[in-house]
């Protein structure tokens, strides 16, 4: 994608200034997104982006810049003009790329780009379909359907040369009911990183079906109470609440500054002894792995908390230098113009020893969150809240009425302390996590588990 004589030039220009370490970071991206209203497109977009980031650190200082000018003349100018800051002696330094990095391999099968535009419509139209014939009440289907081909080159002065294809595609299905006036949506993302060929890997229209009937339920329940109780998450993207109530705390864009209610706490016993934690952007074809992180390190299993006990975090380039540590393979960026910091990727509660229908069976009285909607965490504190698309009041060790409204405040600390059942049926949901280096896909997950006490938010 470069040639490698004008990647030197970068380093030798960036180590001219005193820096003593280079990074670049191209990207080529192939983007489709469809979005459909009432089984009619809404809006058609497919774009390519394409540019280079490079990257210099001194010390534990760092600057950045981005161009899409890919001239050699312009290469150099940036990474001169980066560099001013730093002040030194030329670095006498031969690079050779010698480093190998394998990417974990995330095969595909139909690249996108070579797929009718018709047909991807189709498979949009399928979702409408069902989800409109589910139920009367179900008065209108939004289906958005997207695609991926982002093409990366990472090159750096310790000998990393690597090249990684990541292929993606994803559906967004809401679903909105109206019952008595009242309105509510359901929602689901399936997605992966692979070709179209997920969409033959999974039941369209069954997905449809399931946001329809979330939507449907929620227009015809009653709102929840609030108060202090036990509440079971149940699996998949359930795990969205351990991703922000704790998950970036352990990243060392905050533990390294001192900014995290995690830092400075290796080997502490932090969870219940139930809870293992786990971040892995190596899953094969999971919508948050990659087959390098963004700074050319191959993705890899980081267990974060073991039988409650932190054993590590999440940690990119720079804050490997400041925390004296190594990094993770968890540098992650949007794009070029962003520097990559610790970020996420597939960050799940791995599985416990209990079933679902027992730890249902155990809990007398409580809240079944199924579906969480959306959150927010501050990292400095722990403190949370989270809003429920789905929800129900557990009775006398059963699930009973659906509920509407439901909220979930806390602290990630005492959530982690306070979970004492962990099921054994983990799965991982796809989203999205918005921070410092842009948007990134993040898959979150969990088997079905129980607080023992949170507190809810409701209607009195």
């Amino acid at each position: 994608m470069l040639n490698k004589s004008i990647i030197q030039d970068i380093f030798f220009e960036a180590l001219s200034s005193g820096g003593d370490f280079c990074e670049v970071f191209m990207e080529d991206n192939f983007s489709t997104e469809i979005a459909t209203l009432g089984g009619n497109i809404e809006r058609g977009m497919s774009g390519r982006d394409f540019g280079i980031g490079i990257r210099v650190f001194k010390g534990l200082s760092s600057v950045y810049g981005y161009t899409n000018d890919l001239s050699h003349e312009n290469l150099i100018n940036i990474t001169r003009r980066i560099t001013k800051a730093f002040k030194g002696n030329k670095n006498d330094i031969v690079f050779n790329f010698d480093k190998n990095v394998s990417p974990v391999n995330h095969p595909y099968v139909n690249l996108p780009s070579t797929v009718d535009l018709s047909k991807k419509v189709e498979f949009a139209k399928r979702a409408y379909r069902a989800g409109m014939d589910y139920d009367e009440k179900i008065v209108q289907m939004t289906v958005n359907y997207l695609d991926q081909e982002q093409n990366v080159l990472i090159a750096n002065t310790e000998g990393v040369y690597v090249e990684d294809k990541r292929v993606r595609t994803r559906m967004l299905i809401i679903a909105a009911a109206e019952h008595n006036g009242q309105i509510e949506t359901g929602y689901i993302g399936p997605g992966a990183l692979m070709g179209t060929e997920f969409y033959e890997k999974i039941d369209i229209e069954d997905y449809a079906r399931e946001a329809a009937r979330n939507a449907k339920t929620m227009a015809m329940a009653d709102y929840c109470p609030a108060g202090n109780m036990p509440v079971v998450v149940d699996n998949g993207f359930g795990g969205l609440m351990i991703h922000e109530a704790c998950g970036h705390s352990l990243e060392a864009s905050s533990v390294a500054k001192g900014l995290s209610v995690f830092s400075n706490r290796i080997g502490e016993k932090i969870a219940s002894d139930v809870v293992t934690l786990v971040d892995d952007g190596s899953i094969v074809n999971s919508w948050g792995s990659l087959g390098v992180d963004d700074e050319g390190m191959r993705t890899q299993k980081n267990v974060l908390i073991e039988n409650g006990i932190l054993k590590g975090y999440m940690i990119d380039k720079l804050n490997a230098r400041r925390m004296n540590m190594e990094p993770t393979a968890s540098g992650r960026r949007q794009n070029y113009r962003f520097a990559p910091t610790s970020r996420m990727s597939n960050t799940y509660i791995d599985n416990g020893t209990s079933t679902k229908e027992e730890i249902i069976g155990n809990t007398e009285k409580g809240l079944f969150a199924k579906y969480i909607s959306a959150g927010s965490v501050n990292p400095a504190t722990g403190d949370f809240n989270f809003s429920l698309s789905e929800a129900y009041l557990i009775e006398n060790g059963k699930i009973t009425k659906p509920v509407k409204g439901a909220t979930l405040i806390g602290n990630g600390t005492k959530f982690l302390q306070d979970i004492d059942m962990v099921g054994n049926n983990l799965s991982i949901g796809q989203g999205y996590c918005y921070a410092a280096s842009g948007a990134l896909f993040i898959g979150a997950g969990q088997p079905t588990l129980r607080v023992k006490n949170m507190t809810v938010g409701g209607r009195e």
